[in-house]
């Protein structure tokens, strides 16, 4: 007998129902845990979620064919063609955060952050789980990019903190089963390329893509809540992203999208699909923030 879960497949992924239980399942499976004699008997529904996830990413790539299929597979070709997804890409440039940066309120604000939080998919871990048995220039492009991240060795600079910090200082909770399916797809489709070593190159563009884009917006989320008056330490998170992702991006084409495409042209197109993926999954979430925004959304 076919579950719910089973019935997801055939374009449903786009529900509440769905992208909550894959954001708890991989929140459960990607914790640390305890020996277990017992693991066999939770095996079916690991497959089950495995096989569900694989058909969620297939449908998303689907999604994104045509787009994908126009990216050239010459290393300096593509390497334009990335860069100008700044400009064009699927959701960049989105009214929302100009918004964010001149009009939202403090509740206002606080709602986004709130579901941008509750989706954070913990970019730290994902490019951990992504530089596995890469080459060793990719990879080392990688490991500068982890080690910023957890703050260069230093705990009041781990960026993953620095977000907790600022959901203390804005007194929100993020919450899965209050969150926007868009936001928490956002994060599924990142945990599934990250974590699935099929997917490996997908994962390359979707984390490349992030630093392509992340200093605009963070840049527009900092002046609204610079204007709203919240101070520095609290802001940190995103005036840090708003500046250190250039050059994170920088070292991204130069030295690992450059090098993988040069070494093999066919890795061109699913690094391209997964920098889509992550484009258009983020537009959903953009589009649907606004709307809900617009129509009277804040934190309590």
């Amino acid at each position: 007998m076919a579950t719910r879960l089973d019935m997801a497949i055939g374009h449903q992924f786009h529900t509440n129902h769905f992208q909550r239980t894959l954001a708890k399942w991989n929140r459960a499976r990607l914790g640390p845990g305890m020996p277990d004699t017992d693991w066999r008997g939770g095996m079916d529904r690991e497959v089950q979620m495995l096989r569900l996830e694989g058909a969620f990413i297939d449908e998303l790539r689907a999604e994104v064919a045509d787009l994908a299929a126009s990216a050239p597979g010459d290393a300096d070709g593509f390497v334009r063609w990335f860069a100008a997804l700044a400009d064009d890409g699927p959701g960049q440039n989105h009214p929302l955060f100009g918004w964010l940066a001149d009009s939202a309120t403090d509740g206002q604000m606080r709602w986004f952050l709130t579901q941008e939080a509750a989706g954070e998919a913990g970019f730290d871990d994902l490019v951990a789980l992504t530089q596995v048995k890469m080459p060793p220039g990719p990879k080392l492009e990688l490991a500068e990019n982890y080690w910023d991240e957890m703050g260069r060795g230093q705990m009041r600079g781990v960026h993953g903190l620095l977000l907790g910090e600022l959901a203390t200082a804005m007194a929100i909770t993020p919450d899965i089963d209050a969150t926007v399916w868009e936001s928490l797809a956002l994060a599924n489709a990142m945990t599934a390329m990250a974590t699935t070593r099929r997917h490996a190159w997908l994962s390359i563009g979707a984390l490349g893509v992030v630093e392509l884009t992340a200093p605009w917006r963070c840049t527009h989320v900092s002046a609204g809540l610079k204007r709203l008056g919240h101070g520095q330490r609290a802001r940190l998170y995103y005036d840090l992203h708003a500046h250190i992702d250039i050059k994170h991006s920088a070292g991204w084409n130069a030295h690992v999208l450059h090098p993988l495409v040069a070494e093999d042209p066919a890795r061109a197109r699913p690094i391209a699909e997964g920098a889509l993926i992550r484009m258009v999954c983020a537009a959903r979430c953009f589009d649907r923030y606004a709307a809900l925004l617009e129509g009277g959304a804040e934190a309590a």
